[in-house]
């Protein structure tokens, strides 16, 4: 019987210990923050430059040589070409299923001119992975940019093609 009333008051014991703990909490300032509501500054800038967001990719720079859709390794990257009558490569459609993506940064990393890159863009949620593939819609066939020998003259390409090479630079260096 005495062991019966010691576990009865132990039990009391415990129950208080627990609620004093949850009612302490009650009268706390919250430790969570509203996202993306009371924040103060965004998300985007607090993060580093080499993070690896989703993928974006400049249509203008892309040489079609689909060196990033070979050296994906769970092809995840998907180009179409079609040949034309001339024996040209025009590029129909570029497909990035960022559900399948481990961003793993090796298909910008082969990217001669920097065109496909890391944005800093994270917030992807959804319901339905199929609404993960990014589709870069090329209203009509696109002819593969061709890099000049001498430099780039178009001064909008030439802009394009330095932000890719800063690009490819940072990924370059080792991470201090």
């Amino acid at each position: 019987m005495l062991s019966y009333l010691k576990d009865i008051f132990e039990t009391v014991v415990t129950i208080f210990e627990g609620l004093s703990i949850t009612f302490s909490h009650l009268v706390r300032r919250p430790m969570t923050i509203q996202y993306p509501d009371r924040i103060d500054r965004p998300v985007q800038e607090t993060l580093p430059k080499r993070y690896r967001g989703h993928l974006e990719v400049d249509m203008e720079i892309c040489t079609n040589c689909k060196a990033c859709e070979r050296e994906c390794p769970i092809t995840c990257i998907a180009i179409t070409d079609s040949e034309e009558p001339d024996k040209k490569r025009w590029m129909t459609q570029f497909d990035i299923d960022l559900a399948k993506c481990m961003y793993c940064g090796i298909c910008s990393e082969v990217c001669p001119t920097g065109s496909i890159r890391h944005s800093q863009e994270f917030e992807g949620a959804c319901y339905n992975p199929a609404a993960m593939t990014r589709h870069f819609v090329l209203d009509s066939p696109v002819a593969p940019f061709k890099p000049a020998k001498g430099g780039e003259t178009d001064t909008e390409l030439a802009k394009k093609v330095e932000t890719g090479k800063e690009f490819m630079d940072l990924f370059a260096q080792p991470e201090r």
